[in-house]
């Protein structure tokens, strides 16, 4: 498991979406193409996992349910799979943790990354990731 604490001017939901791209694309280095999955989100009100075959996409309400699990200072696990390897990333305001289960390194990838990215005013973020994580109307 790798750690990150770190101080960030953005707010928490800037921070939920830049550690979901961020983690999807070190993870992707080793994956290839394979699919994004996001297994669990455990917030202070819900925890979200994806009804039957479904994909699990970031919905109004879950970001909502995000944010204020942040703004109360409160940590959200998070369990993501692509391809053969499974994450699970912890998340608060000001930390982060990152466990991968086959490919360690990743793991150091993801928290360098971050830790440039989540102290930008406009982090790096590919335009076509959040419509990809969200639903569709």
């Amino acid at each position: 498991m790798e750690e990150l604490e770190f101080e960030s001017g953005l707010d928490n939901e800037k921070k939920v979406i830049i550690t979901l791209f961020w983690t999807n694309r070190k993870a992707a280095r080793t994956e290839g193409c394979a699919p994004f999955r996001i297994k669990k989100i455990e917030t202070l009100n819900e925890t979200y996992t994806p009804q039957g075959t479904k994909l699990l996409k970031i919905s109004d309400e879950i970001m909502a349910d995000m944010v204020q699990t942040l703004n109360a200072g409160k940590t959200i696990p998070m369990e993501f799979n692509i391809g053969e390897e499974n994450l699970n990333v912890s998340l608060s305001a000001d930390s982060l943790s990152v466990t991968a289960q086959k490919s360690p390194e990743i793991e150091e990838e993801i928290i360098e990354k971050l830790e440039m990215e989540l102290t930008k005013k406009f982090p790096n973020l590919c335009d076509s990731f959040t419509p990809r994580i969200t639903p569709q109307s």
